[in-house]
């Protein structure tokens, strides 16, 4: 028999998980949506649309980065226990390899490491037809609530 894969997310997280994080956000404001959550990756989706676009009526670079950190951001969430951690972004760089003027933006995060307290994650993003138009690399570190409650207090 062959060897069962091993999620590497806390717990059994559903899609249904992430309602909580749309209403009065970025991810309401871009339409950003979690839509799949893999063994060892987890997809998401945005438009390209007049939310996301630049004024020469083609994604913003910004938009793409923003679905992006996004998804580094609730995956590096989703690889710690909530109780206990939270995860910030601390480094994003992106390369932009070709124009979308609509659609629907399909982005796909990976972990190239995500143990201790830095993960860093590759987020691929296509468009309708499955074309690259971005790739980025992302930074992320796991922060304990105790600490973070200690510094917001003073």
């Amino acid at each position: 028999m062959g060897k069962q894969k091993k999620s590497i997310w806390f717990g059994n997280p559903t899609v249904s998980d992430m309602d909580w994080m749309y209403k009065n956000t970025l991810l309401e404001t871009l339409h950003i949506r979690v839509t799949e959550i893999g063994e060892d990756y987890l997809k998401g989706t945005m438009p390209a649309d007049m939310r996301t676009k630049q004024p020469h009526g083609i994604l913003h670079g910004g938009a793409s980065v923003s679905l992006a950190e996004t998804l580094g951001s609730i995956a590096s969430g989703l690889v710690v226990d909530p109780e206990n951690y939270i995860a910030v972004g601390i480094e994003i760089n992106a390369n932009h390899l070709k124009a979308v003027s609509s659609g629907t933006i399909t982005g796909i995060c990976k972990p190239v490491r995500c143990k201790g307290t830095i993960h860093v994650w590759e987020i691929k993003m296509s468009n309708d037809g499955g074309e690259l138009i971005c790739i980025c690399r992302f930074t992320c570190m796991r922060i304990s609530k105790a600490s973070l409650s200690a510094k917001l207090s003073r």
